[in-house]
């Protein structure tokens, strides 16, 4: 199945691509874990919608705040990374859809190529 990656415009043009890798919209299952304010280890389950090299966006029933820390575990490798809520994006039926940033990730974290 082919896949469609977002091209990069021309860094001349008025409008250019800042993120640090291509997005791909990929649904991959995920652990999210976090302590919540009374100090409670919080674990959910959910799938990303897009992913890059260096993070992915996901949608979560939790408010969460931006700049909270997570750990995040890709299910299908099995690997975990640190994470950080840099976005929070709108509210929708299914949750909160929220832009995840992996710390110091492995490249091959995602297991596929980007």
């Amino acid at each position: 199945m082919p896949v469609k990656l977002r091209e990069s415009k021309h860094i001349g043009s008025r409008h250019h691509e800042k993120r640090r890798g291509r997005r791909m919209n990929s649904r991959v299952p995920v652990r999210l874990g976090w302590d919540d304010e009374s100090g409670k280890r919080v674990s959910v389950e959910a799938h990303t919608r897009v992913v890059n090299p260096y993070g992915c966006m996901v949608v979560l029933a939790q408010s969460l705040s931006l700049e909270k820390r997570l750990a995040l575990t890709n299910l299908i490798t099995g690997t975990s990374n640190a994470a950080i809520i840099v976005w929070k994006g709108n509210q929708r039926p299914d949750g909160w859809e929220y832009g995840v940033e992996l710390v110091a990730p492995e490249m091959e974290f995602w297991g596929m190529e980007l």
